[in-house]
């Protein structure tokens, strides 16, 4: 095989997605970006595929997967890898039910550990931050059974809660005043673009059966709270509850 021939097919192989694993093909996984097309997913022009990874380098808005609705009980899985200073995320559900995307380390987003890497945003902070820096690729999956939500990062559950707790009555209404209601069900896929470049591959579904059990840890605890982050946080909801009245246009 010549050298281009060669270098060729390494760039086809670089493009194609990762294999679905004997587990997820029995579990019932399917894939919902095939690496090379945007078939199924609907933009403004502004998302690209490289490498078998499809992301916005520049600004013009989210990316939807239309083929279908995410089930009730599924399992999402996915890699991401945020630019410097990124802020994206994942909606799942519908209204402000998303995994947040973020570079941790160059992100004031991180400063509240609700809004870091993995949290569910405005609600739920993971229990460590788990994110790898800035360019290099993450593995999450987002699993949710009933009341239950987990969100993983790096082979890690570190979001893991049944939201009907009496335990998360303050996260579940810190979303709730933001207008996140976790009982709705019945969204599109959509990836967000925040304005900074980021990338997303290997994305894959499955419906999780009736007869399948998902108990969250008795030991999940979010992140603590700085008292800068609670005072940062408590303006913002002040400033929900009581938005400012909009001037009169002329």
């Amino acid at each position: 095989m010549s050298a281009f021939a060669l270098l060729s097919c390494l760039a086809i192989q670089a493009a194609e997605p990762a294999a679905l694993s004997t587990e997820e093909k029995d579990q019932g996984f399917k894939r919902l970006f095939d690496g090379r097309t945007f078939e199924g997913w609907e933009h403004k022009g502004n998302w690209v595929i490289e490498d078998g990874a499809m992301g916005c380098p520049t600004r013009g808005g989210d990316i939807t997967y239309t083929v279908a609705h995410v089930p009730d009980d599924f399992e999402l899985r996915f890699d991401w890898k945020a630019s410097k200073g990124c802020n994206s995320g994942v909606y799942y559900r519908p209204g402000q039910y998303e995994y947040q995307v973020l570079d941790n380390a160059n992100s004031h987003y991180a400063d509240n550990p609700r809004t870091a890497a993995a949290s569910l945003f405005f609600c739920m902070a993971p229990s460590k931050d788990n994110a790898r820096p800035h360019d290099e690729w993450n593995e999450a999956r987002i699993v949710c059974k009933g009341s239950v939500i987990q969100h993983w990062l790096n082979g890690e559950a570190v979001i893991d809660f049944d939201y009907t707790d009496p335990r998360w009555e303050r996260e579940v209404e810190v979303l709730r005043i933001r207008g996140g209601d976790l009982t709705k069900r019945g969204a599109r896929l959509r990836l967000q673009d925040h304005g900074q470049p980021v990338w997303f591959r290997n994305v894959r579904l499955r419906s999780i059966p009736a007869e399948e059990k998902l108990v969250p840890s008795p030991d999940f605890k979010p992140m603590p709270m700085s008292a800068k982050a609670l005072e940062i946080e408590s303006a913002r909801i002040e400033q929900l509850l009581n938005p400012k009245p909009r001037a009169p246009t002329k």
